[in-house]
């Protein structure tokens, strides 16, 4: 069988994009966030917002997202972008060995700004609980592959990633044993079928994707975290030492 490369991030941390990145190589079967699809609209979904008018897909469950992405593996190398949180309760040895893991990070100001943003202009009144966003489920299995392996898993960083794509590109594919594909950071604008099982193609959370032609530098950017809503500063003081952890493992420009 060949190998499952799953790359574990949190929302808004550019992962669709890396993940688009993945697909453009035209060597992998990809997947995105199926075990998230799973927690979210699967028989035994687990999301904390889930209601009796939520979607459901009959037949959709984790162990069925495993196989389908095993069965995969039998014809081609596969890629999946997915989130800690998402399959935190099926994180045995024999899961876990399933994949060749690696991760991406990003400022958590960024993340919750970001999130914060989305969120106020979908109109969802509710906002997002703590374990949709994930940075506690991702510095625990970072920890734990840390334990299991005696080594970090690879680590690559949103900011390190924009200001200078191919070099960062090309160090994550070294570093996972796959060649680097230069064209694959280049595509045209247009609908990303593939990753709209969550709310379809009026999504806004893939909209900066959708108009995109590639990963392209791009100058880094601050946030003022005291402009945020106090419930999400103090998320930020949560999660800094969490990004800073992981942070300190990554692949450098």
């Amino acid at each position: 069988m060949n190998p499952i490369y799953i790359l574990w991030a949190t929302p808004r941390s550019t992962s669709t994009a890396f993940e688009w990145m993945m697909r453009m190589r035209g060597d992998m079967a990809c997947f995105h966030e199926p075990f998230g699809e799973a927690w979210y609209q699967g028989d035994d979904a687990r999301a904390p917002r889930l209601t009796a008018a939520s979607p459901r897909k009959p037949g959709l469950n984790f162990d069925t997202v495993l196989k389908k992405m095993q069965a995969a593996a039998h014809e081609h190398p596969v890629f999946s972008k997915d989130m800690p949180q998402f399959t935190d309760h099926l994180w045995s040895d024999e899961f876990l060995s399933c994949f060749e893991h690696s991760f991406l990070i990003r400022d958590p100001a960024k993340v919750l700004a970001s999130l914060h943003r989305s969120w106020t202009r979908s109109g969802n009144q509710e906002g997002f609980t703590r374990n949709e966003i994930g940075f506690d489920e991702q510095l625990q299995l970072f920890d734990i592959l840390c334990n299991r392996d005696d080594k970090p898993p690879v680590v690559i960083d949103s900011d390190d990633l924009l200001e200078d794509p191919a070099s960062m590109v090309e160090k994550y594919c070294k570093a996972i044993g796959i060649p680097f594909i230069a064209e694959a950071l280049y595509w045209e604008p247009g609908s990303r079928n593939e990753v709209l099982w969550y709310d379809g193609d009026d999504s806004i959370w893939h909209e900066t994707l959708k108009n995109s032609d590639g990963l392209k530098a791009q100058r880094r950017k601050s946030i003022e975290i005291d402009e945020l809503p106090q419930n999400l500063q103090a998320l930020y003081r949560d999660y800094l030492p969490h990004y800073r952890h992981l942070y300190s493992h990554r692949l450098r420009p």
